[in-house]
Parts: structure tokens; C-alpha cells; sequence
């Protein structure tokens, strides 16, 4: 692996990044949490011009477009990067999924009833970020479960960032609300606020319009057209297609600790230390010819 200096001057861009960034990287999201996180909604395209980036990277992204709009990420990946550029895609791996789900559901039948809370949640894995109508769908309100015995199982499913759920405090919540000034400003604090305030209004008229009825009809389209439900699906087949559809060549699945991008470890964006960030995760890297 190369080592961190030997290759100057990469530009490398990180796409839908959330809280998960390096410095070194440009960072997209439609959301910011950070002053080194730009504001832009990628589903518009990518704000840069041809042949701008050495690589770029997307992590559970590609499975909240619809396949159209994954086409069209993609093209967009092809178009910012170099000849030779990287394109790093990690997504929920479907497989993997499927193979857990029909393990416990095995189990289950043959009697180990110490697994069916590991059902219980494969069947929100596959299921809950389809169908979900509100924020967190039952997969949050499974994992504020008092009774839960499986926790270990479901770290090695989702990993470490499940312990927010598992060891908030008081003391924890009231430094997250401790901001700097430019978080209230320049964050997603305010442009939320605004938006929350449109949305209100938007809902009075229609319910004023239209009725109640109409208007949880409304309501349920605007979460749908959140970001956070699952548009799609993919695995090692059906992804590889869609990088190849798109012109890209050289098509690798790989471990969350392995990639042809330099020195790609130290940025720790799948990894943190010895820990896969999201171990449900399928990696796939690509190069533009």
C-alpha cells in the first residue's frame, strides 16, 4: 500500500459523506455537520467539472436512489474523474443479508429459540428501510428494546455506531446541544428550521384543501422522498453491472480494509482501528478507462 506523501496533490472527493469525512477529501452531503462538509444535494448532480478527481468515494448512498437516479450518480462519478480515477461504492450487501436471514430462519425451525430475535432482526433488515413511514422505522424502536438478548449479534450485523442507542446520557445530550456558532448558521440547524417551517404550512393548506385524509397522504410522500428509506438493493452481480453499464472497468469487490485508492486506511472511512465501520456492507471498486 502506498505510503502517505508518495502521491501529492490527489483530489479526492467523498460523496453523501454525512458525519463519516476526512479533511483531505472533499466532502458532499445534502446535510452539513461540519465547516469541511459542503451542501449540496447530489440527486442534482455533482458540482464539478470533467475530469476533476482522482477518486471518489460514496458509502450507503446508492441504495436510497431509484435505479434511474443510481444511473445517473454513476455517469456522474465517470464524468468527475480522471482517466485511471477510482470510484469506491459500498452499499448494504443484499447477499449477505439474504444468507443471514435464511440462517436464523433455519435455526428458528429447527428449534434454537435463542434465535429468533436474530429473525426478528434480519427480517427488519431486509423489510424495515422499504417500508418504514417515519423516521428510525421499527429498527429504532428494536433497539431500545429492554429485553434484547442478541445485542453482540446485531453489532456484528450494523457495528459500532448501534451503541448510540445503547449508551446515551444526559451528560452526552446536553454537550451535543454545547454548538459552536457556525453550527447554527452554516449547519443544517437553520436550513432545517426554515423547512420545518414551510413544511407546516404546506401541510395546514392541504389539510385545509384537501382534508386529512389527502394530507397524511402528503405527509407519507414527503418521508418517501426523504433520503432515508431504501430505494434499492444491490449485490456483487447486480452492482458490478451498473459500474460496467456506466463505462467503468476493472470491477473489484473488496475487504473494508483493502482499495487500489493510496493510502486509503489512514482516512478511516470504512474503518476504525480494527473495526468495520458497517460490517452489513458489500465494497466494490472500479476505474475509469
Amino acid at each position: 500500500m502506498a505510503l502517505h506523501g508518495l502521491i501529492p496533490n490527489m483530489n479526492l472527493l467523498n460523496i453523501g459523506c454525512g458525519d463519516t469525512f476526512h479533511t483531505d477529501w472533499i466532502n458532499l452531503d445534502v446535510a452539513s455537520t461540519s465547516p469541511d462538509v459542503r451542501v449540496h444535494d447530489t440527486r442534482q448532480g455533482i458540482p464539478y467539472l470533467e475530469q476533476s478527481f482522482d477518486a471518489c468515494y460514496s458509502s450507503h448512498m446508492l441504495e436510497h436512489l431509484n435505479k434511474e437516479g443510481a444511473k445517473i450518480f454513476l455517469s456522474e462519478c465517470f464524468r468527475i474523474l480522471k482517466s485511471k480515477g477510482i470510484v469506491r461504492i459500498v452499499v448494504p450487501d443484499l447477499e449477505a443479508i439474504v444468507r443471514a436471514y435464511l440462517s436464523a430462519l433455519e435455526q428458528v425451525e429447527d428449534g434454537a429459540l435463542e434465535a429468533i430475535q436474530d429473525y426478528d432482526w434480519m427480517m427488519l433488515e431486509l423489510y424495515d428501510q422499504v417500508v418504514r413511514n417515519k423516521s428510525g422505522g421499527e429498527m429504532a424502536h428494536y433497539l431500545q428494546r429492554a429485553d434484547l438478548t442478541n445485542r453482540a449479534f446485531i453489532r456484528s450485523r450494523i457495528g459500532f455506531e448501534v451503541e448510540k442507542y445503547w449508551h446515551s446520557s444526559l451528560g452526552t445530550q446536553q454537550q451535543d446541544k454545547r454548538q459552536p456558532i457556525w453550527y447554527l448558521t452554516e449547519s443544517k440547524l437553520l436550513p432545517a428550521l426554515v423547512q420545518k417551517i414551510r413544511l407546516k404550512i404546506s401541510r395546514l393548506l392541504v389539510a385545509w384543501i384537501a382534508g386529512e385524509q389527502v394530507c397524511q397522504t402528503f405527509e407519507e410522500s414527503l418521508f418517501l422522498n426523504s433520503g432515508e428509506i431504501h430505494r434499492w438493493m444491490y449485490d456483487r452481480v447486480s452492482l458490478r453491472r451498473l459500474l460496467e453499464e456506466s463505462g467503468f472497468v476493472e470491477v473489484t469487490v473488496c475487504r473494508a480494509n483493502e482499495s487500489r485508492i493510496p493510502d486509503f486506511d489512514r482516512y478511516a472511512l470504512d474503518m476504525i482501528g480494527n473495526e468495520i465501520r458497517k460490517p452489513d456492507s458489500l465494497f466494490m471498486e472500479a476505474i475509469k478507462p
